[in-house]
């Protein structure tokens, strides 16, 4: 039997105070998270470098708001289906072999898109189908990804190293739609998705290269489904969980779905092209970035709950502001400000839900949480690509703010303790 691998933390003074840019990264010590952390990073900026060219792709083979919409439908719809079994399969077997297996699939995935763009065959249908198959790879990714941050850094160090993931996700949110803005413009789309591809062997490089701690598996005596059953009575009785879990849900509904419509608007409302769309989610990613490492510095710590609800509502009411714009600096500007509402939101109701949720549950809780921002989310990327099409792209995008300010104000006057968490 192999000896259980320690972590490796150096020795300090119980008193001793790191300095303030030591406690932003202090995830970093952990050689595994570094491993992770650079491997993501790469991978993330191949990954926004696809999503700005198929989405403009989709877009200017068939110049439709709904078709964009279904192709957002066809890459969450697996989520909502198969993330509650997936989570499951989180709790029962090695998040490492399964994060190497769904990186790999999703690699395969790049790669085909890119032979069909190459080979100018391409078609709507093939990009729906497959992104529905990179659904399915990550409703396996997406909660085995969440679990598997605190084997690598322990709870000590989990709110910094949820932060550092933000900030390694929108840092590539920056960087990769503005090379994906570039690269689309010179060489096509096609080259996007080849170096999207080529970026997944980072990831599996640092999997392979890590050496984890060996953790005890939870044994279970029942089925799969009981499994299941007892996961999902286990969050809804945790009211505080299931409120985050909620809001979580209506912020992925109504708010985030005002991306998938954002080629129609910069073409339509903005009168500009690919680099203008790169620029956009360029300076979204900026301000989440911006966010991001504000929480890995501590902002907000001692009352997450408060700043949770001061994000949601500035993020709706951002949002409705952004809808009537035609002015392209102020929209880069109001950009800024939705990407830093947004990962104050997302970076507080992750560390909330890990920091409460029992390991036990841990791959359920976060498979979950997965579904409310991967699965529901192609029900409002839909309905706001019909609303963009068949009536008004402002008066969509101004409908979904105002749903999103209702339902939070719902959610959050119904659990009122989520102001003190």
């Amino acid at each position: 039997m192999e000896e259980p691998i320690l972590s490796e933390q150096p020795m300090v003074p119980a008193n001793f105070n790191p300095p303030e840019t030591s406690r932003a990264f202090s995830a970093m010590r952990h050689r595994n998270f570094q491993l992770y952390f650079g491997g993501q990073l790469i991978s993330n900026i191949g990954t926004w470098m696809q999503i700005i060219a198929q989405s403009w792709l989709v877009y200017q083979i068939g110049h439709s708001e709904i078709t964009l919409g279904w192709v957002a439908f066809a890459g969450a719809l697996p989520m909502l289906v198969v993330s509650p079994f997936a989570g499951v399969v989180v709790d029962r077997f090695s998040r490492q072999k399964l994060l190497i297996m769904t990186q790999t699939g999703a690699m395969l995935l790049a790669f085909i898109l890119a032979y069909l763009s190459f080979s100018n065959i391409v078609k709507e249908w093939h990009i729906i189908v497959l992104a529905s198959f990179m659904g399915l790879v990550n409703a396996f990714d997406a909660p085995a990804r969440q679990s598997f941050v605190p084997e690598m850094v322990g709870k000590e160090d989990l709110p910094n190293a949820i932060a550092l993931n933000s900030i390694m996700f929108n840092s590539s949110r920056v960087i990769g739609p503005a090379i994906g803005g570039l690269l689309l413009v010179i060489f096509g789309a096609a080259w996007c998705f080849t170096i999207n591809g080529i970026s997944f062997i980072a990831v599996i490089i640092g999997l392979l290269l890590m050496k984890l701690p060996n953790l005890p598996r939870h044994t279970y005596s029942g089925s799969h489904f009981e499994q299941l059953v007892d996961g999902i009575r286990y969050t809804v009785h945790d009211h505080e969980m299931f409120a985050l879990i909620l809001i979580a849900l209506v912020f992925s509904v109504f708010g985030m779905s005002y991306t998938t419509i954002l080629p129609a608007f910069v073409e339509k409302n903005l009168g500009m092209g690919s680099m203008a769309y790169g620029w956009l989610n360029a300076l979204t990613g900026l301000g989440a970035v911006a966010g991001a490492y504000l929480v890995a510095r501590g902002f907000g710590s001692r009352n997450r709950g408060k700043w949770l609800i001061i994000a949601n509502f500035s993020f709706a009411i951002l949002m409705l502001i952004f809808g009537f714009m035609t002015s392209f600096p102020v929209t880069l500007i109001l950009a800024v400000g939705l990407g830093l509402c947004f990962i104050i939101q997302f970076t507080t109701i992750n560390t909330l839900l890990q920091l409460r949720v029992e390991d036990k549950y841990r791959g359920q809780v976060m498979a979950l949480y997965s579904i409310t921002f991967f699965g529901f989310a192609p029900f409002g990327n839909l309905a706001i690509g019909f609303l963009g099409q068949n009536i008004n792209l402002r008066f969509a995008i101004m409908v979904f703010g105002l749903l999103l300010l209702l339902f939070s104000a719902i959610i959050i006057s119904r659990t009122p303790k989520i102001r003190s968490i």
